[in-house]
């Protein structure tokens, strides 16, 4: 009789403890039913992942708000059959679709991770091709050749170069400074400008249009130095990320390559 009445108390215990127990897995209850909290670890988790915001009591609460908030909206949206609708269906595929894809990137992502190494001789790389010297430049450039020589001629009168390039210039990147296009390696102009600019003497002006794809320029030396590159360190995170992009591309082509489909693709 003791014994029952013993297995009769635990059991009591048990029974007020479960309702408790469940409580604290949920955030709420609305119209009966229980919103975990489960959902606002995962909302929280998708916020900060990014890392524009770090987790705190005031983003708990934020996120709790909208947990609960969705779950009301949810349950009308439901009474009112919009589950069954074919939008929502469609938009279901959708999301479906762009889900699997993201998973598939970020796997593929996670799986080739790029390496130091990788990282080094790509930067190796670069600068080997980017040796030598670095020119800085100014320019006009105008449509006709007509009017580069006007201009020519102006300077040669003794018009100032930078005031001619801030007022005719149609370049609107440097005119304002003059027509200056800073140091920069030759093999970043066109190879008509760059023929041109390396055969000029320092404080040289080229004394005949250059005509390129982009019209009549008017070219000025006004410095050479060795060719400068930053640290290693200093650009390893933005070389890491071209890299990556690259690597992803190139696994896209590959499946893309690898389907068997009578489409064919525009680009």
């Amino acid at each position: 009789m003791k014994k029952f009445a013993l297995a009769a108390v635990v059991a009591a215990t048990i029974s007020a403890l479960v309702p408790a127990v469940a409580t604290a897995q949920n955030v709420a209850t609305v119209n009966g039913k229980p919103v975990p909290k489960a959902r606002v670890e995962q909302l929280i988790q998708q916020v900060t992942k990014s890392g524009q915001q770090q987790r705190s009591p005031e983003l708990e609460a934020q996120v709790k708000d909208e947990v609960v908030r969705r779950e009301i909206f949810m349950q009308e949206a439901e009474k009112r059959g919009i589950p069954q609708g074919s939008d929502y269906k469609a938009q279901m595929e959708l999301a479906r679709q762009m889900l699997l894809i993201r998973g598939l990137m970020e796997d593929f992502k996670a799986k080739n991770p790029v390496s130091d190494a990788e990282a080094q001789a790509e930067y190796d790389k670069f600068k080997a091709a980017n040796s030598g010297s670095e020119y800085r430049a100014r320019h006009i450039l105008v449509e006709k050749e007509e009017d580069a020589k006007a201009l020519i001629a102006q300077i040669k009168a003794g018009a100032s170069f930078e005031e001619l390039a801030k007022k005719n210039s149609k370049d609107t990147g440097s005119a304002a400074n003059g027509g200056d296009l800073d140091f920069a390696n030759p093999n970043n102009f066109v190879p008509e400008f760059s023929k041109a600019m390396v055969a000029l003497q320092k404080g040289e002006m080229t004394q005949e249009p250059v005509k390129s794809q982009f019209g009549y320029h008017i070219i000025k030396l006004e410095d050479t130095r060795p060719a400068q590159f930053p640290a290693f360190d200093d650009v390893k995170a933005q070389i890491k990320q071209r890299i990556e992009q690259q690597k992803m591309a190139d696994f896209q082509e590959s499946l893309i390559k690898k389907a068997k489909t009578d489409y064919t693709f525009s680009k």
